[in-house]
């Protein structure tokens, strides 16, 4: 009787998955006991870390995702959404990007659908916020940045000038920090080719509601960091919440107000909505419960790995391990196993793995790390940074393309182009049609 397993996203956790089944079911593979099927809107997954380098044009785009098709010649890849998860029925509904929904079976289900950005109701943030999750934002918030160089520019109103130039980024967790650095640095940088845009004249506000910034490389690298921020004439409100953002005017909980024509909103994350539209049990933070075997809680033939899930931390009894990418990665190999092992009727195998420290870049050379105990900051750091990562890109073709990018970097000057018209690309033809009719 062939077995279909539904893997339920293609990030971290459902490639990693897939690769991990196309190795361990082989044999059943082959003969066609065994199917796998892939769901997901795109058809690569993306290594998220890279989006900052990606922003700032340190690396080509297409050289951080992973093709699902190539990598996965033995997976059914489909695009499109899990609009709802029935596990009672073995059923998901399936909504392609054309045409009608439909039900697929199964026999098991891996939910990786990982997170969506966290929001909250400020009035505006929908008018000039952005995310930072997706490649689409990444590309999209670096032709902006620099689109809005040459407005400002091009400008004699001293208003729009000042509005153009002014960044916001809320959150000052991984993404927010290194995507407001690598961005700041790219802009510093490309103000040597505007004869009236000095570096100076660019500003940068990171707001942050805690109190500290990068809380994963701990308190003294994150003092370090803020200090380096800081020093580069970021403007870091601390302790400080967005209120408002209507209309392109910036209202903080400080009393601050200032115009500003672009915000980037990386406040957490929360799980995809496919949880919320299952049978499956959730906590009372959305994610699904899962035991340490990343078996879904009380759910034969269900299982649920990365930011989705609740997997119970071993190394730290009571606590949940962080969604990261750290975890997911390693959740996925241990996921693939035990999907094996439940397939033969086999003991599953408990994840554990304790949590090692974090990188993280903060532009070109600078860097600031705690891993195992031992901080870095400076160049080492970000060498450690890239040299992590690096060893994480899925494929060897991926890793070489990475190498690439960055070795040419190193003779080359980096590209200061704004291809803003990627994301509107009939606008110059619907121009023509209407020059035509007149």
């Amino acid at each position: 009787m062939n077995k279909h397993i539904l893997i339920v996203g293609g990030g971290y956790v459902g490639l990693y998955t897939a690769l991990r089944l196309q190795r361990g079911l082989r044999r059943e593979l082959r003969d066609g006991s065994v199917s796998i099927t892939i769901i997901d809107p795109q058809s690569y997954m993306t290594y998220q870390p890279f989006l900052p380098e990606a922003a700032a044009g340190n690396l080509s785009p297409r050289h951080m995702v992973a093709p699902l098709r190539r990598v996965l010649p033995k997976v059914r890849i489909l695009n499109g959404r899990v609009t709802k998860v029935n596990h009672a029925a073995r059923t998901v509904t399936f909504q392609p990007p054309e045409g009608d929904a439909r039900d697929l079976a199964y026999d098991v289900v891996v939910m990786a659908a990982g997170s969506i950005s966290r929001t909250l109701p400020i009035p505006g943030l929908t008018d000039i916020g952005i995310g930072f999750k997706t490649v689409g934002e990444a590309i999209a918030l670096r032709n902006r940045v620099l689109h809005l160089l040459d407005v400002a520019e091009s400008t004699d109103d001293p208003e729009v000038r000042r509005r153009a130039l002014t960044f916001v980024v809320v959150g000052a967790g991984f993404a927010g920090v290194e995507a407001l650095a690598e961005l700041e640095d790219m802009a510093k940088d490309s103000t040597r080719y505007y004869r009236n845009i000095k570096p100076s004249d660019v500003r940068w506000v990171l707001v942050e509601a805690t109190n500290r910034v990068l809380p994963e490389v701990g308190p003294e690298m994150g003092r370090w960091t803020l200090e380096q921020l800081r020093e580069r004439g970021i403007d870091v409100r601390l302790e400080t919440r967005l209120e408002s953002c209507a209309g392109g005017h910036v209202v903080l909980s400080d009393g601050t107000e200032f115009d500003a024509e672009t915000l980037v909103w990386t406040a957490g994350v929360k799980p995809s909505p496919v949880v919320s539209s299952s049978d499956l049990p959730l906590d009372e933070r959305g994610r699904i419960r899962t035991l340490a075997t990343l078996a879904v809680e009380d759910t034969p033939g269900a299982f649920a790995a990365g930011d989705l899930a609740a997997v119970p931390d071993l190394t730290n009894p009571g606590e949940f391990c962080a969604p990261n990418a750290q975890h997911a990665v390693r959740q996925a190999k241990v996921l693939g196993d035990n999907i094996v092992r439940y397939l033969r009727g086999q003991e599953l195998a408990e994840y554990s793995h304790k949590y090692v420290g974090s990188v993280a870049g903060l532009g070109l050379h600078q860097g600031v790390a705690n891993v195992y105990g031992i901080k870095l900051r400076g160049f080492p750091a970000w060498f450690m940074h890239r040299t992590y990562h690096l060893s994480r890109v899925p494929t060897l073709n991926r890793k070489v393309r990475v190498v690439v990018d960055w070795t040419l970097a190193l003779f080359f000057k980096r590209e200061t182009i704004s291809l803003g018209e990627m994301e509107h690309p009939r606008e110059g033809f619907r121009a023509a049609v209407a020059t035509m009719r007149r």
